[in-house]
């Protein structure tokens, strides 16, 4: 299908502070994955078109490094005001591609607000060190100076967050920046795009660009590209990871995960069933720090009860509509990919508790699903699904708790529900995954914390947002002075 084909909204790159047509262009289907309607036609880029931008954006680092970093960080503060201005816009534009629910797409919009927040203060976090008289009459100091051209290569589940634990640190830091979102959910970085453009942006130094593996395997190789960062699975993320670096490049390559919550015997029920079913079923399911193994020790059959009752109540539909708690997923190939796992479940033997395939409907609707019964060598207990389905293992006590959790190839997120503290402190001490909770269904970290992944959840050193992302998009001088 070609432009002139379709009266559907064709989406532009964002190239050298321009909207740039791309005429003739195979375009590329979204679909509102609650209706199954068309909404827009994306083009891919191509490795010209990756080498064009990176050029442009190169040109405009030489003159944004330049810019004293308490002006840079100007821009991001109008950018912040048009941010909130607009982000019930944006969340209904993420919720109609994406298919969450209008709720949950807010609350992700606020999430990206909170990293240009933090963004803001550049000029504190990118502060050096210094001391006098190092040796008799020489001073040393350090200073932080920006890379050049960062590139972020970012996933469909949270369109508007995760590219902002990128572009605005690195551009507060002094570089320039090229996005290539999931092709999957074009409408919302091309909203907060042309929001940033609107902040007074100088050309250049944000540049959005469109498409697959061409375009991320363009900027993998690119020369001008200095430091690549990625969001997506773990085998795309090792692939990223050892590709850019094999180019010379610095990288952090988040992938996925298989996160555990632990309810131990003496947990608050009513609450712990409430954090677990948005941990688990939160977004359908599809975020990197999904609860999706459900580690029982001891007695739980009061606190396993409970959930299958509000499992079975949880209201699926339209992310736009009213009290929708759950929506569809994203892509109805998606869906078939959990579809299997569900399969694979029944087949190895788990116990269905629920069975999400019965609330299957039009669009790419899928119903939460709980296996009980389920041992550590599963499929389902060991592979990332990214789906709406919770796996039940039961143990006998906290160490074999953390054995299970321990023996897993990820390392991302892991929760703890429990009123005691000794085991509450026991279980983040010993337990090996990056972001631990203790009694909270999600432990993402906030904006000024990092996101730090262990194991096969991370490729890198220096993980994103927080300090580390300071550190990540800047490379660090030694200066030593003696004066005559």
């Amino acid at each position: 299908m070609t432009a002139t084909e379709t009266a559907v909204r064709t989406i532009k790159f964002y190239t050298n502070g321009s909207w740039e047509d791309t005429p003739g262009r195979t375009l590329h289907p979204i679909a509102n994955p609650a209706t199954g309607c068309v909404i827009a036609q994306v083009p891919y880029a191509t490795a010209e078109d990756v080498d064009r931008t990176a050029r442009a954006a190169h040109a405009a680092f030489l003159k944004w490094r330049e810019v004293p970093v308490a002006e840079r960080v100007q821009v991001f503060y109008r950018y912040k005001d048009l941010l909130e201005k607009h982000a019930g816009e944006i969340a209904r534009i993420l919720s109609a591609e994406n298919g969450k629910t209008v709720d949950d797409a807010a609350g992700s919009v606020r999430r990206a607000i909170q990293m240009v927040e933090v963004a803001c203060g550049m000029p504190s976090l990118m502060m050096g060190q210094s001391l006098e008289n190092v040796s008799k009459g020489i001073d040393c100091q350090t200073i932080r100076q920006p890379l050049g051209v960062c590139a972020g290569i970012t996933p469909f589940n949270f369109p508007a967050m995760v590219p902002m634990w990128m572009f605005p640190f690195a551009i507060a830091c002094g570089n320039t920046f090229i996005l290539k979102p999931s092709e999957k959910v074009p409408l919302t970085p091309t909203r907060t795009a042309e929001l940033l453009h609107d902040a007074g942006l100088p050309a250049g130094v944000y540049n959005l660009l469109h498409g697959s593996r061409e375009a991320v395997d363009a900027l993998l190789a690119h020369p001008l590209v200095r430091a690549i960062s990625f969001v997506g699975s773990s085998p795309v993320a090792k692939y990223v990871y050892q590709t850019a670096a094999a180019h010379g490049k610095r990288v952090q390559a988040l992938g996925g995960a298989k996160n555990h919550l632990v309810a131990m015997p003496d947990a608050n029920v009513e609450k712990s069933v409430e954090a677990i079913m948005g941990s688990a079923f939160g977004a359908a399911g599809e975020r990197c720090l999904a609860g999706s193994v459900l580690v029982a020790v001891g007695e739980s059959r009061p606190l396993l009860d409970a959930l299958v009752r509000k499992v079975r109540d949880l209201r699926i539909g339209d992310g736009a509509a009213p009290g929708t708690e759950m929506g569809p997923l994203v892509t109805a190939e998606h869906r078939a990919r959990v579809l299997g796992y569900i399969e694979k479940g029944v087949a190895e033997g788990a116990q269905l508790m629920v069975d999400g395939r019965q609330r299957m409907s039009g669009g790419c609707f899928l119903g939460p699903t709980v296996f009980d019964g389920v041992t550590p060598g599963m499929t389902i207990a060991r592979e990332e699904i990214f789906g709406p389905v919770l796996s039940v293992i039961h143990v006998n006590d906290l160490d074999e708790a953390i054995a299970l959790v321990n023996s897993s190839a990820f390392g991302n997120t892991t929760s703890i529900f429990t009123s005691d503290g000794k085991s509450a402190r026991e279980y983040a001490s010993r337990v090996e995954v990056g972001m631990v909770g203790v009694n909270v269904g999600v432990a993402a970290p906030m904006a000024f914390f990092p996101f730090s992944g262990w194991k096969n959840s991370f490729y890198g050193d220096l993980h994103a947002h927080g300090r580390d992302a300071v550190a990540f998009y800047t490379e660090q001088k030694v200066i030593m002075s003696r004066w005559f």
